[in-house]
């Protein structure tokens, strides 16, 4: 069994910035053109989402997600090109992390019982 990293950017308040389910819900919105789809496409309720979009949004110097309500197609929401740089760049330091304590998790999993 091999320990894996979990990326979480804290802000100052100890706030979540971004952290795994952030990316995933900005990747499903990404996919699905809905926040309620993307919600729903990854087990989260549509009140957690919007909090979560909504978070982004506030912290962010440009919008993540821009939503249009109602309307004849019924509305939808797109990620931002900030939104999918954002996304981006999580992945790279996930990258980079998971690159830079390769050998330590290495020696940890060697160390754990093998039934874990």
């Amino acid at each position: 069994m091999q320990p894996r990293l979990k990326l979480k950017l804290i802000l100052n308040d100890n706030a979540t910035l971004l952290g795994p389910g952030k990316v995933a819900l900005l990747e499903a919105i990404d996919r699905e053109h809905s926040l309620s789809k993307a919600a729903k496409s990854i087990g989260m309720s549509y009140r957690r989402a919007w909090n979560l979009v909504h978070e982004l949004n506030e912290a962010m110097a440009d919008p993540v997600i821009e939503t249009q309500t109602g309307g004849h197609d019924g509305g939808g929401s797109i990620v931002t090109e900030s939104g999918r740089e954002l996304i981006r760049l999580y992945h790279q330091l996930e990258d980079v992390a998971n690159d830079a304590t390769q050998t330590m998790r290495d020696a940890l999993a060697r160390s754990l019982k093998t039934s874990v």
